[in-house]
């Protein structure tokens, strides 16, 4: 009797499949090269030469994220062109905080079984967010794994590496008593708390996808999904006029667990929540029985990034931020003390 044959395409994996993925990607991935890149999608490894002229002592700054459960949302509506937009900007948000320009950025991709519509997707919107952020897509990982993910499963992650110089860095450590804090605006939820919302509209809401809930314009299913705001131009534009003392990407945790990062001994930030509006779709969740400090320690709640200034140019800085296309807003003030306090008043 002969034995019988067996592939790897007969265990889930098609490497043709993942051949043409490549193809069709490439154009996607070239469009966001800087002059920076040196090798093209499909090679081993990317390289990349940054222009270093402008820098005294230049420090690589490196970040990682993911999208968490955002990515059932976008399984349940078949909606993927947004979540890569979502994965570029939890990087790229991290590293800009440090006062770093992003160079370049990596995907990993992972899946029980390749469909490239989806694939190219997903690529479609990371090299649109990298293309916002004003770094190249120079490649990525695509691994099938069937049997470990189930089928429509989707996991990703992004990786992204930027500079700034030594003597440029911001971290926080000149915020002093005093200082002014702004608020940009966030795209709705952003790319935190999806379990929470899941668990919220569904369980206690009885919520579909496709449902309108009051004061939402869209859908659910197409307001969960909103891109999560890319701030890196108009952070870097601020910090060229301005001394940024300080800057905070609001992402879970909020604005009470993200703040404090950045807070040195002595310092205590207090927030006035009535100074921006907070877009309808946090009123929808907490409506589902979430308490109002969970949901100041889970979302942004309406601010995606902030900036600490001195008072003197706080006034300027939220005025240029507008202009740049930021909804912006002085939501608060650094005082002696420790730690971050969320106050009713205020105004818009």
């Amino acid at each position: 009797m002969s034995k019988r044959t067996v592939l790897y395409k007969n265990a889930g994996v098609d490497i043709e499949a993942g051949e043409r993925f490549v193809q069709l990607i490439k154009p996607l991935a070239q469009r966001t090269f800087t002059p920076g890149v040196k090798e093209a999608i499909g090679g081993f490894a990317a390289l990349f030469a940054p222009d270093l002229s402008a820098y005294r002592s230049p420090v690589l700054v490196a970040a990682t994220d993911g999208v968490g459960t955002k990515l059932k949302v976008a399984s349940l509506m078949e909606h993927f062109d947004t979540i890569g937009i979502d994965l570029v900007a939890m990087c790229v948000n991290d590293l800009v905080v440090t006062g770093a320009t992003p160079l370049f950025f990596l995907d990993y991709l992972a899946t029980s079984h390749l469909d490239l519509e989806q694939g190219a997707e997903i690529i479609k919107g990371i090299s649109q967010g990298c293309l916002e952020a004003g770094c190249a897509l120079v490649g990525g990982e695509t691994a099938e794994m069937p049997g470990f993910y189930q089928e429509g499963d989707v996991e990703m992650a992004g990786f992204s590496v930027g500079v700034v110089d030594e003597e440029k860095i911001i971290d926080g450590s000149t915020i002093l008593s005093g200082d002014i804090i702004i608020g940009l605006a966030s795209h709705g939820l952003h790319s935190n708390g999806y379990s929470l919302v899941r668990r919220v509209v569904v369980d206690e809401l009885k919520m579909d996808l496709t449902d309108t809930a009051a004061n939402l314009k869209t859908s659910l299913g197409e307001e969960l999904l909103r891109p999560t705001r890319i701030y890196v131009k108009t952070i870097l534009s601020l910090i060229q006029s301005y001394q940024i003392k300080g800057m905070a990407h609001i992402t879970g945790g909020g604005l009470p667990g993200n703040i404090i990062r950045i807070l040195p001994p002595n310092c205590k930030a207090v927030i006035e929540k009535g100074r921006w509006e907070i877009p309808p779709i946090f009123t929808v969740i907490e409506s589902g029985g979430v308490p109002e400090e969970e949901m100041w320690r889970t979302f942004n709640n309406g601010i995606g990034m902030v900036v600490v200034v001195d008072t003197s140019v706080a006034e300027e800085v939220a005025q240029q931020a507008r202009q740049l296309g930021e909804k912006a807003f002085i939501i608060g003030e650094i005082v002696a003390g420790e730690g971050v306090e969320i106050i009713s008043g205020g105004k818009k």
